[in-house]
């Protein structure tokens, strides 16, 4: 963000110190102390808000994936067995291939 050395610092203070005189520059000095610390509140609370939404908008993605392709798989499903696999059903050609043998137990 801002980069200052130190020699930026410094004559920033010397400053300071010859506009507002020594009895002011503590309690100027205690304010802008508390309005950089404000800034850099808001600032990460701000940071935390955008990736707070941009990881809610992601798993809304990612559920409206899995809800379409749960429709898609729920939409098609599955052939039901043929009737020639089925056990229960027998055609004719079928009940005449069953040994007596077996109907008989």
């Amino acid at each position: 963000m801002l980069d200052f050395g130190f020699s930026e610092i410094l004559l920033t203070s010397a400053i300071a110190l010859v506009v507002l005189g020594p009895e002011r520059l503590p309690k100027v000095a205690r304010q802008v102390g508390n309005w950089v610390g404000r800034a850099r509140l808001m600032a990460r609370q701000l940071s935390e808000q955008l990736e707070r939404e941009v990881n809610a908008e992601e798993l809304l993605k990612q559920q409206t994936k899995s809800d379409s392709a749960a429709d898609r798989h729920a939409s098609n499903p599955p052939p039901p067995p043929s009737a020639a696999h089925s056990p229960e059903q027998h055609s004719p050609e079928q009940s005449a291939a069953v040994d007596p043998k077996q109907t008989t137990q």
